[in-house]
């Protein structure tokens, strides 16, 4: 009987190890399963604590009212941290639950809705200081210091970028709001892809994982390209000065387009233009395949027209970059894409403003010849145009549908979760250009899990010293 009873207790205790050992994710799960069997009790009960506790406190119970708050308070601080830590075991599985409907006591709802309907949030009333401190507000107000910056950079776009228009201060002041603006917003890109600062909490994650977590994101991308131009932008203009300021103006007017890009990641919080989003960006990627493909079709299909219509040409890379032979290879099949045939060209009847002659030896690219007849161009032109538009045309319609169909079924978990994502990282974010200001102490003692930040970098440099040797 004893040794049942040993044997019976050594069970149980390892059956406990094992609880032990199991992932957050997976005993939350299983706790919510053998005990309250449904994953929105906690919810649930807060929701109701906090309705008696104003139901008592209506009738004069304070001490009741008081007690009943503190319980709900209780339950909704542990249903935030079971799903923390359920985010940092699993991701995919801590969303999926956010999002999963369960019936509790006649309620059918899921986490997120069931607290936002109740009002499980903080307000600006009640906690105005972690109300402008909160990712939302911050995201909101980076945004619209965004497009106090837009309307700078456009009016000095269109009206200051040539010295000799360049006399007024408030042309001086939109240029330079634009250089800080850009300075403060890329430091902030930086600390999130590998600075020293850890306040995001992924000090488990290598320096090459967050760089290339951080380069799989579409909007990351368009950031960085943005910065790269306005830079370019930059050093155009004041060191490499002309009398026109054109190769300036069009590197700030092309930047200023991929700023007016990013802006867009402002309507990934709205309900309607979030998911019409997401859908562009999904469709890019489907198109970016299609013009891999596209490519080594037109550049066939354009050597073959150049090489028949102008045989033995001599000059294919003489000259300025812009009058380089390459771009009239490419030209005719890739409009034809578009429907816009040429055939005036293809069949060499077109023999106006041309130089009627054999072939170009000689390195003048001012010379231009006139195509020669050969009916083979318009043979190969058929085809490609059957090829082009029946079937590789149709092909990226037939994608963007899949991919429509692909986004529209998920489209309410892949909504919130860009909106979770763009909207988190602002829990530490200071919006640009005021993060300028906060810079040195951010560096030196800022808060984190670990200390601070100087301390870690020292630390980091140390162990790298450590790792290169004398």
């Amino acid at each position: 009987m004893n040794k049942k009873k040993k044997e019976d207790q050594q069970k149980y205790l390892a059956d406990k190890v094992e609880e032990l050992h199991n992932p957050v994710a997976k005993s939350a799960k299983g706790l919510c399963r053998k005990i309250l069997r449904y994953k929105v009790t906690g919810l649930v009960c807060s929701a109701i604590l906090k309705k008696l506790s104003k139901k008592a406190n209506n009738v004069k119970e304070q001490i009741l009212a008081s007690d009943l708050e503190e319980h709900s308070k209780l339950f909704e601080q542990r249903c935030l941290d079971i799903m923390d830590r359920m985010y940092e075991e699993n991701t995919k599985q801590a969303i999926d639950l956010m999002d999963t409907e369960a019936d509790i006591w006649g309620i059918h709802s899921s986490p997120l809705t069931f607290a936002y309907e109740n009002f499980m949030y903080d307000s600006a009333v009640t906690k105005p200081g972690k109300f402008f401190t909160a990712p939302l507000t911050k995201y909101v107000f980076n945004y619209m210091m965004f497009f106090t910056m837009l309307v700078m950079y456009s009016a000095f776009v269109l009206t200051s970028i040539s010295t000799k228009y360049y006399v007024q201060d408030i042309a001086r002041v939109f240029e330079y709001y634009v250089y800080f603006w850009g300075a403060g917003d890329f430091i902030e890109e930086l600390i999130s892809c590998f600075g020293c600062l850890e306040a995001r909490g992924r000090s488990h994650r290598s320096y090459y994982s967050r760089m290339k977590r951080y380069l799989y994101d579409f909007w990351n991308i368009v950031d960085l390209l943005s910065y790269a131009l306005l830079i370019s932008a930059l050093f155009v203009r004041h060191f490499f000065i002309d009398e026109t300021f054109t190769i300036s103006r069009r590197m700030f007017a092309l930047s200023l387009l991929v700023m007016y890009m990013r802006f867009l990641e402002v309507f990934l919080i709205h309900r309607k233009l979030g998911p019409t989003l997401i859908m562009i960006k999904e469709m890019l990627k489907d198109l970016l395949g299609f013009l891999f493909i596209a490519l080594f079709v037109v550049l066939g299909v354009g050597i073959y027209y150049h090489a028949n219509l102008w045989p033995d040409h001599q000059t294919i890379w003489s000259g300025d970059w812009t009058n380089w032979r390459i771009w009239t290879i490419i030209y005719y099949p890739y409009w034809q894409l578009y429907a816009e045939l040429n055939l005036e060209h293809l069949d060499g009847s077109d023999q106006s403003d041309c130089t009627n002659v054999t072939s170009v030896w000689e390195s003048d690219t001012s010379i231009n010849r006139c195509p020669q007849e050969d009916w083979t161009v318009q043979a190969v032109a058929a085809i490609y145009l059957l090829f082009s538009n029946l079937l590789l045309v149709n092909l990226v319609i037939a994608m963007f549908s899949f991919t429509f169909e692909r986004v529209q079924e998920n489209s309410e978990k892949l909504w919130r979760f860009e909106r979770y994502t763009v909207i988190n990282d602002y829990d530490w974010r200071i919006p640009s250009p005021i993060n300028l200001v906060f810079l040195p102490y951010r560096f030196f003692c800022c808060p984190t899990r670990d200390g601070c930040c100087l301390h870690k970098c020292r630390g980091m440099f140390k162990r790298l010293n450590e790792r290169l040797g004398p």
